[in-house]
């Protein structure tokens, strides 16, 4: 693991160290070069698209590297890929990132395929993200060929061993102590997204202060027989 996360919270904004990488370490090596545009070109390729089911933290890593990369004075623009139509912005040396790009319109499509094209005479740098691999897009096939040339990587999920050690280190941040039976019964019956794992971690926290209790398995159940979702 990179490292465990001090502050973790909805609100918080994304970056690469507030990420938690677990064996995703390497793809954020490679984002933190590309950020940069001199180290961008230590890359083994000009683009990268990086994959992953809902949840993975897809999202979370292009708003990271495009902030990292508006911090070193790069270019940047960052797009849904609902949002795109015709044209995408040429800017000069700019990162620009687009989420989603399964959900491309057949415009948008062929505005990110020109956008590959001109890539190298204007020093752009493409960073993509979708929801599987290069060859089950549905887009069009000169558009899945230029994707394919990317540098390619899956974000793998975090395993439960890391989920546990998060939550164990963000309860002991804010002074909680949290029974291990309490993080076993959420990874065995609760959704098993970080997002939601730290939601139910606030829930309790205010419910021990309110109550002026531990936090343990029965305060937990108590918790969802009063409608609290897991």
């Amino acid at each position: 693991m990179k490292q465990l996360v001090l502050d973790i919270r909805p609100d918080a904004p994304p970056t690469l160290d507030n990420f938690v990488s677990g064996a995703n370490a390497e793809l954020v090596a490679m984002l933190t070069l590309l950020a940069d545009r001199a180290t961008a070109a230590q890359l083994p390729a000009r683009h990268l698209y990086l994959w992953g089911t809902p949840g993975s933290g897809r999202s979370h890593l292009l708003r990271a590297t495009i902030a990292m990369a508006r911090e070193a004075g790069r270019p940047t623009h960052l797009l849904a890929a609902t949002d795109i139509d015709d044209a995408l912005p040429e800017t000069p040396d700019a990162l620009l990132a687009l989420d989603d790009v399964d959900q491309l319109r057949a415009d948008a499509q062929v505005a990110l395929f020109n956008a590959f094209n001109r890539a190298r005479g204007n020093g752009q740098s493409l960073l993509l993200s979708g929801s599987c691999a290069p060859l089950g897009l549905s887009v069009r096939e000169d558009l899945r060929t230029r994707i394919g040339q990317s540098l390619i990587y899956e974000v793998q999920p975090l395993d439960d061993d890391s989920r546990a050690a998060i939550l164990a280190t963000l309860a002991e941040r804010r002074g909680l102590r949290l029974a291990e039976e309490v993080v076993e019964f959420l990874l065995r019956h609760g959704r098993r997204e970080l997002s939601s794992l730290l939601a139910v971690l606030d829930a309790l926290d205010a419910a021990s202060l309110e109550r002026k209790r531990p936090i343990t398995l029965p305060l937990l159940r108590e918790m969802m027989q009063q409608g609290l979702a897991i």
